[in-house]
């Protein structure tokens, strides 16, 4: 009696894992098609982009060249406080897409975060959405304090 209860009770347990486990697998099948649009977005992006993702490297910029960019410093609030490129404006990575509307389209912008990976990802979005003067700042802030 007690092994028949225990098969019984082992295949309710598997049985429902069977169901959590699909279920789980569900949402992930869901989203792993993207529509025709975000298809046709993606691969533009990649068209456009070059090896390097239009990087500049701060030694290749004049010092009566930065005046011409519209910094845009991508880091936390916190970090840009505490020290940020002469003249840039500060708009945290995660809410630039949600604010581009305040970016220009006629000035080449400049996009910096620590190292490049953050402003990487905001540039990826700008350009996707028509920003064709976005190019970010090879190395980040870190290589732009080193040739300081």
């Amino acid at each position: 009696m007690k092994f028949t209860c225990f098969i019984r009770a082992s295949r309710g347990v598997a049985f429902a894992a069977a169901l959590v486990a699909a279920s789980a697998l569900t949402p992930m099948a869901a989203q792993a098609q993207m529509d025709k649009a975000t298809t046709e977005a993606v691969a533009a992006y990649f068209d456009f982009a070059d090896y390097n993702s239009g990087t500049i490297m701060a030694e290749q910029i004049p010092a009566e060249d930065w005046k011409r960019f519209y910094l845009l410093d991508v880091r936390d609030a916190g970090q840009y406080a505490k020290e940020h490129i002469p003249g840039a404006v500060n708009i945290e990575w995660r809410k630039v897409f949600s604010e581009r509307a305040k970016l220009p389209k006629d000035k080449t912008i400049l996009l910096y975060c620590n190292t490049g990976s953050f402003s990487g990802q905001v540039a990826m979005a700008l350009r996707m959405d028509g920003f064709e003067n976005v190019r970010l700042l090879h190395g980040g802030f870190g290589a732009w304090q080193a040739r300081k």
